[in-house]
């Protein structure tokens, strides 16, 4: 079947399992303190773009990026159902992403992720997506459970 990645609500009935499983896999092993995500409430607002990836109408991906400034946005809320990883889907998210913002007039856009072994494999798609790591931005703080990636898109 194919895949489709398209702009959709955050509110949207049947994208409630990715919101679950995203919320679990934030609170897993993240302190509290350190947990930055955005509920489905917050994604609702009109300076975000949310999209979802679906494969035969079933939602399998979500991810979202919110605008900081003219030429600066940050990407939010990216998850891929466990039962769906190893297929390319996260990549193909994350390209979706950086095409739309690069669409958007967004020069930069950057990224705050966990350091703990459940980020191991979102930190490496980052970095093989030419994202580097940067010192905190936009609200942030030196925190030691986050790492912070940036790339430049011009």
């Amino acid at each position: 079947m194919a895949v489709v990645i398209g702009d959709e609500h955050p509110l949207t009935p049947d994208l409630a399992l990715l919101f679950e499983r995203h919320t679990a896999d934030m609170h897993a092993d993240t302190p509290p303190e350190s947990i930055h995500m955005m509920d489905k409430g917050a994604l609702a607002d009109p300076g975000i773009r949310f999209f979802v990836l679906r494969e035969g109408g079933t939602p399998l991906a979500m991810g979202a990026f919110k605008r900081i400034d003219a030429g600066h946005a940050e990407i939010k809320s990216m998850h891929v159902l466990a039962e769906a990883r190893g297929r390319g889907l996260s990549k193909a998210m994350l390209d979706h992403l950086v095409a739309e913002a690069r669409k958007d007039g967004f020069t930069r856009l950057s990224l705050e992720t966990g350091v703990q072994p459940t980020f191991v494999a979102a930190r490496a798609l980052y970095a093989r997506a030419g994202f580097e790591e940067c010192p905190p931005f936009e609200g942030y703080w030196d925190d030691p459970n986050s790492v912070f990636m940036t790339k430049i898109l011009a």
